[in-house]
């Protein structure tokens, strides 16, 4: 079953069923069921000790724990307790109300998201659980709904990443091309000439971000967003309150009269700097470049204990408000942490499930299945890079992972371009990146989704649900640019091509969109 049709089985039976039932943790698990059925050749037995396998080797493997696994998902749970204590300390009502003085409109609230993602661009799940700390109580008095806020984290997590060269995936794309040019010869540039190079002709990494500038500015809702968007509007729910939502307490907790925007900001400052500070210090070696201490830096571990940090110091926030204040009870110190850690389960159940199912779609083969069609195909060279970017894209939707697709694309890449034309080979693996961002963001079994949900507050299903149409949009522009960049071999042409389809979308008339609080701050 392994490298054949079959190995689609899965991931369609996965995606479809969280699609129609909204219930992913049973989606999920019928799609490890049957990919360790297919595994096992229908035998029972075997099928048990397969899905077993997947769940221990999250934390288990080869001998030793997983510790990568295992720090992501510590962090997690940290972060739901920092969370929480951030809001005891009155830390989140006072960051709203010094926000609400300087950020007047809801577009500004989105735009201010928007750039912080930009700015945090050292690793994608740091970003996704980062911005929406920090975003999600100024978008929160905006009546901004937690599907838009997510949408913003997401688009711009990923998206900057893999153009930023001093970056978790700066670091991992440059390695794999450095594998690439070696087999090829190549010898005329660097790994790292290469990636910036590759930069331009990033159009989905461009479409995305400047969609969502325009998604602010002209306050731009469709698809299912503009139910979310009308429900926070009008009533102020930001969410279903039907639904799980990571990241929400179920009852509400006592918040400090006292406290003020110190409590929010400096356990998300120490955070940032601690975990950048391990990033540097897990990766170091004598004489290394920056980025080659960013490649070998342990994320994972940099997280887990720039998490601590963070937790520390919200705690000793607690100790002023509680002890020296007395604005709060010092007895509900457990009771918040409590509240932080159930916060962040359906977050950590969902993230647990889709590493399995990721495991076993990549045991099927499931992504080198779709390559080798690329690798078959005889389409004209113009072609190629369009082709790829829709095979990166559907490779990166059925895995759940875009680092995946990138492992088994841009080598394919690189001998495509060596058969065919070595002058195409930055274009067909600029494709790659991009396609596999794309598929990656519409993935409900991506961790990077997951967790953009998580940052932002917002059930997965209504992120997944709501983000499709503008990922879909910002595709299609790029895939129109893909095509122009491929028969007129000029980077130029195809992001002029990205621009003026933008620029229509700009200007496309609105029909029944409500700006009544666009223009006025939220009382």
């Amino acid at each position: 079953m392994e490298g054949t049709i079959y190995s689609l089985i899965p991931p369609f039976i996965a995606i479809t069923m969280v699609i129609l039932t909204r219930r992913v943790i049973l989606s999920l698990g019928l799609g490890i069921l049957s990919a360790a059925l297919l595994l096992a050749n229908g035998n029972v037995a075997d099928t048990v000790v397969i899905v077993w396998e997947a769940f221990k080797g999250i934390f288990w493997k080869d001998g030793s724990w997983n510790t990568w696994n295992i720090y992501i998902e510590f962090f997690i749970i940290i972060l739901g307790i920092v969370t929480a204590f951030i809001s005891i300390n009155g830390g989140t009502r006072a960051f709203g109300e010094w926000a609400m003085k300087r950020i007047k409109t809801r577009a500004g609230a989105q735009i201010m998201t928007a750039f912080l993602g930009i700015a945090i661009f050292l690793d994608d799940y740091f970003n996704s659980l980062a911005v929406g700390q920090v975003s999600r109580p100024i978008t929160d008095r905006h009546h901004i709904s937690r599907a838009k806020l997510a949408y913003i984290i997401d688009s711009t997590s990923a998206p900057v990443c893999v153009i930023a060269p001093i970056s978790s995936w700066g670091a991992y794309i440059i390695g794999i091309v450095t594998s690439v040019f070696a087999a090829h010869g190549v010898t005329q540039m660097s790994a790292f000439t290469a990636f910036v190079k590759m930069i331009p002709m990033n159009l989905y990494v461009w479409s995305a971000l400047a969609l969502v500038f325009i998604v602010a500015i002209r306050d731009l809702d469709f698809g299912a967003m503009k139910t979310h968007e009308k429900r926070a509007r009008e009533t102020g729910q930001l969410f279903d309150p039907n639904k799980d939502v990571p990241g929400e307490t179920k009852t509400p907790l006592p918040e400090s009269k006292q406290g003020s925007v110190h409590s929010l900001i400096w356990p998300i400052v120490a955070l940032i700097i601690a975990t950048v500070v391990f990033m540097i210090w897990t990766g170091y070696s004598e004489g290394a470049s920056i980025m080659e201490i960013f490649g070998d830096a342990d994320v994972s571990v940099a997280l887990f204990y720039g998490g601590l940090i963070g937790l520390l110091l919200s705690f000793i926030f607690f100790i002023q408000q509680s002890m020296i204040k007395k604005a709060v009870n010092p007895g509900i110190f457990l009771n918040g942490a409590l509240q932080g850690i159930r916060s962040m389960l359906p977050a950590v159940l969902i993230l647990i499930f889709a590493w399995a199912i990721v495991d076993l779609i990549g045991q099927l083969k499931t992504g080198a299945y779709l390559a080798g069609i690329v690798e078959n195909s005889s389409l004209p060279i113009g072609f190629l890079p369009f082709l790829l970017f829709i095979i990166a894209g559907l490779i990166a939707f059925s895995t759940g992972t875009s680092w995946g697709a990138f492992g088994i694309l841009i080598p394919i890449a690189g001998e495509i371009a060596a058969v065919v034309d070595m002058n195409i080979i930055l274009p067909l693996m600029a494709a790659v990146l991009a396609g596999a961002v794309f598929g990656d963001h519409c993935s409900p079994i991506s961790d990077t989704t997951i967790l953009s949900s998580t940052g932002a507050g917002s059930n997965l299903m209504d992120h997944v649900m709501t983000q499709m149409p503008y990922a879909f949009t910002a595709a299609a522009v790029s895939a129109l640019g893909y095509l122009v960049l491929g028969f007129s071999g000029s980077t130029l042409a195809g992001l002029g091509t990205v621009v003026i389809l933008l620029v229509i979308i700009m200007f496309l008339p609105r029909k029944n969109v409500s700006v009544s609080l666009n223009e006025k701050t939220i009382e």
